[in-house]
C-alpha cells in the first residue's frame, strides 16, 4: 500500500512537471516580438515625424504606429506571425511592406526611406457644408464662401490639375563678349534661392527640372558662403578671387562674392508684417495650404512682442482675417489660431489681395521699422488683374511705398515661377520656393534677417575687363537680371535688393588675352579702340558696386580691382570650388553649351573639396542631389 502510494505521488510529480514544461514552451512560443526602424526623407537623409504606420496580422487584425521627432517607430509585442506593414506620409508615395515573419523573442529592424513625391487624386469637385458668408474686414471687403467656391469655414477638396500648367521665363543663356568692343558687364544682384529649391522638387520627384526653371545663379546664391563680415561704412564686404576654370582648362574662373551684415533677430527693428495668403482652390493640396500653415507657424514663434502680425487672405474676393496685432505671447495663441482656421475653396483675385495687403501695412507702418508683404501662393491668379504684365505694374507702383514684399511660392503643377519671380523682382522684394518645411525652416528662422530686413536696395554691379589681359568673359546665370551700361549710373532703374546676412556671388568665365578665339567685329571706320594707362598694368578688372539705403534715393559707389594673380586649385577656396560645382550642375541640368567636360564625377569631387564645416548641412544635401541626379 505504501509503495503504492508513493509511486502515485511520483507519477503526479512527473505530470506536474511536464505540464510546467509545456507551459514554459506554449509560452516561449508565443513570447512577443518587435518591429521598429527609422523613417526618412531619402535625398536628404533627415527623419520624418508623424509618419503613420499600420501593421497587420493574417487575420486581418491591425495596430498602428506613429514616428517620433527623429523618425522612429515601434511596434512592442508583436505575437509571432507573418505581417504586412504600410507606412504613409503627406506628399510622398506609401511604403509597403509584406511578409515581415515574426518569431518569438526577434527584433526585427525595418528602416523607411521615402523619396518620390505624389500628387493628391484629382476629383471632381468641391464639398462644402453649405452657404456661409462672412465679413473679415473692417473697410467691408467680403469673402463669399458659396458651394464649390467657399473660402473659409468649411471643409473642401480642391480639384486637381490633370495637366501640368506650371510657368517660367525663357532663359537665354549668356555667350561670350569681346572685351575690346564690350569691356563693361553690368547687372543687379539677385538673392533669391527659389529655382534651386524648385528643381529640388522635380529631382527628388524623380525627374529633371525644365531647363527655364533652372537659373544658375540662385543655384549659387541658394547656399552661405565663409566671406567676412563688413568692416568699414557699407552694409556688406566684397571678395574677389580666381583660378582655374574647372570644367574648361583653357579658361579662368573670377568669383566675385558680397556679404551683407550678419545681424541677429533682437537686434532687427521692429516688423510690421501682412501675411498675404493665397486659399483658393487651387491651393488644398497637402504641398500648399497646409504646409503653408506650418510654415507661418515657424516665423510667429521667432517674432518678438513688439513685431505686429496681419492676415490678409484672397480668392474668389480678397478680406482681413486678422487685423494687425502684435505678437505677445498671448496674442500668439490668437494669431496661430486663425492660421489654422483657413481652408482652400474658390477662384483666384491676387491682384485684390495684394493691394488690400499694402493698404494693411500702410494704416500701420512703422517709422525705421520693417514694413513688409509675405505672399504666399502657387501664383495662379486667375481673377481681376492676373497677366504678368498687369501684376507688374501693380507692384511697380507699391513699391515706392517703403512697404517690402517677399514672396513664397508653394505646391506643383499649376506653379506659376514666372509671376512671382516678376513679382519679387519689380517690388523691392525676395524670392523662395518652399517645398518642404524643413525648406520653410531656411528662410523663415535660420535667414529670417535676409528674408525680412533689407540692409541695401538697388543693388548693381559693374564688371570693366581690362582688353591687355582679357580676351573675351561670360557671365554665369543672371540672365533675367542684365542691365545696360548706362544703367549703372541711373539712380531711376531699379535692381535688387540684399538683406541682412545674405551673401550674393557672382562667376565670370574668362579667356585671357592670346589663349583664345574671342567673338569679333569687323574694325570700325570712324573710330580706334584706345586704351588708358591702367590696361598697361597687370590688373585683370574693375569691379563696381552700387546700392542706396533702404530709405534713400541717391546710390553710394564702391570700387574694387583685381589683379592677374591666378591660384593654384589646392589654394583655392572652399566657396570657390563649391560654387564651380553648383554652377556646372546648373549647366548640365540646362544642357548648357558652356558645360565643357564637367560631369556629375567631377562635380562631386570639387562639391566634396569645397563642402567646408556645412554646420547646416546643405552643402551635403547638395552632394546627395548630384548623386541622385547622376542615377536618371
Amino acid at each position: 500500500m505504501k509503495n503504492s502510494l508513493a509511486h502515485h505521488t511520483l507519477k503526479s510529480t512527473l505530470a506536474f512537471l511536464v505540464l510546467i514544461l509545456f507551459s514554459f514552451g506554449v509560452q516561449a512560443q508565443q513570447k512577443p516580438g518587435i518591429i521598429e526602424g527609422t523613417c526618412q526623407e531619402i535625398t536628404t537623409g533627415l527623419p520624418l515625424k508623424n509618419v503613420k504606420l499600420s501593421l497587420k496580422d493574417a487575420n486581418g487584425k491591425t495596430i498602428q504606429a506613429v514616428s517620433d521627432s527623429l523618425g522612429f517607430y515601434s511596434f512592442a509585442k508583436v505575437l509571432p506571425g507573418i505581417y504586412a506593414m504600410e507606412a504613409n506620409y503627406p506628399g510622398y508615395a506609401k511604403q509597403t511592406f509584406t511578409k515581415l515573419n515574426v518569431t518569438a523573442g526577434q527584433k526585427i529592424i525595418q528602416n523607411i526611406n521615402f523619396s518620390a513625391p505624389v500628387v493628391t487624386a484629382p476629383v471632381d469637385q468641391l464639398i462644402s457644408t453649405g452657404e456661409v458668408s462672412k465679413d473679415y474686414s473692417n473697410s467691408g471687403s467680403k469673402i463669399e464662401s458659396k458651394r464649390n467656391s467657399g473660402v473659409y469655414g468649411y471643409t473642401s477638396i480642391a480639384q486637381d490639375v490633370d495637366h501640368n500648367t506650371e510657368a517660367y521665363n525663357a532663359i537665354n543663356e549668356n555667350g561670350y563678349k569681346n572685351v575690346t568692343t564690350n569691356p563693361l558687364s553690368t547687372f543687379s544682384v539677385d538673392v533669391d534661392a527659389a529655382s534651386y529649391s524648385n528643381a529640388r522638387r522635380f529631382i527628388v520627384g524623380g525627374s529633371k527640372p525644365p531647363v527655364d526653371a533652372v537659373r544658375v545663379e540662385e543655384f549659387i546664391n541658394y547656399f552661405d558662403y565663409d566671406y567676412p563680415d563688413p568692416a568699414d561704412e557699407h552694409p556688406f564686404s566684397i571678395t574677389t578671387e580666381i583660378g582655374n576654370c574647372p570644367w574648361n582648362q583653357n579658361n579662368k574662373l573670377v568669383h566675385i562674392g558680397l556679404q551683407a551684415e550678419r545681424l541677429k533677430t533682437k537686434d532687427l527693428p521692429t516688423n510690421n508684417l501682412v501675411f498675404l495668403l493665397d486659399v483658393s482652390g487651387s491651393m488644398n493640396a497637402e504641398n500648399k495650404l497646409p504646409l503653408l500653415k506650418k510654415s507661418f507657424q515657424l516665423l510667429i514663434e521667432e517674432l518678438r512682442p513688439e513685431d505686429r502680425v496681419a492676415i490678409v487672405v484672397y480668392a474668389g474676393a480678397a478680406g482681413v482675417v486678422l487685423e494687425s496685432t502684435a505678437t505677445t505671447k498671448e496674442n500668439k495663441i490668437k494669431i496661430l489660431e486663425s492660421l489654422d482656421g483657413l481652408n482652400a475653396g474658390g477662384s483666384t483675385a491676387g491682384g485684390q489681395g495684394i493691394q488690400l495687403a499694402y493698404k494693411v501695412a500702410e494704416q500701420y507702418f512703422v517709422q525705421g521699422g520693417n514694413n513688409r508683404v509675405i505672399l504666399a501662393t502657387d501664383g495662379d491668379f486667375n481673377v481681376g488683374m492676373s497677366s504678368d504684365g498687369e501684376m507688374q505694374r501693380l507692384i511697380e507702383d507699391k513699391r515706392n511705398s517703403g512697404i517690402f514684399l517677399t514672396c513664397l511660392g508653394f505646391g506643383m503643377g499649376n506653379y506659376k515661377d514666372s509671376k512671382l519671380e516678376v513679382l519679387a523682382d519689380k517690388g523691392n522684394g525676395n524670392y523662395a520656393y518652399i517645398d518642404n518645411l524643413l525648406e520653410a525652416k531656411k528662410v523663415l528662422v535660420t535667414e529670417i534677417g535676409g528674408t525680412l530686413l533689407t540692409l541695401a536696395k538697388d543693388v548693381k554691379i559693374q564688371v570693366e575687363f581690362n582688353p591687355m589681359v582679357v580676351e573675351s568673359y561670360r557671365l554665369v546665370g543672371y540672365e533675367n537680371r542684365l542691365l545696360n551700361e548706362e544703367d549703372f549710373n541711373d539712380d531711376k532703374k531699379d535692381a535688387g535688393e540684399i538683406g541682412a546676412g545674405h551673401s550674393v556671388t557672382a562667376l565670370y568665365e574668362i579667356v585671357l588675352k592670346g589663349a583664345g578665339t574671342a567673338p569679333t567685329v569687323d574694325d570700325l571706320r570712324y573710330q580706334q579702340p584706345q586704351h588708358g594707362e591702367s590696361a598697361l598694368s597687370n590688373e585683370m578688372l574693375t569691379v563696381k558696386f552700387r546700392y542706396k539705403k533702404p530709405d534713400g534715393d541717391t546710390s553710394i559707389l564702391i570700387e574694387k580691382n583685381l589683379e592677374n594673380k591666378l591660384a593654384d586649385w589646392k589654394l583655392l577656396s572652399n566657396d570657390f570650388k563649391f560654387s564651380a560645382a553648383v554652377a556646372a550642375w546648373g549647366m548640365l541640368l540646362r544642357d548648357s553649351e558652356y558645360k565643357g567636360t564637367a560631369t556629375y564625377d567631377l562635380i562631386l569631387d570639387w562639391a566634396k573639396e569645397g563642402k567646408g564645416d556645412d554646420k547646416n548641412g546643405y552643402r551635403a544635401e547638395f552632394i546627395r542631389l548630384v548623386e541622385l541626379t547622376k542615377l536618371m
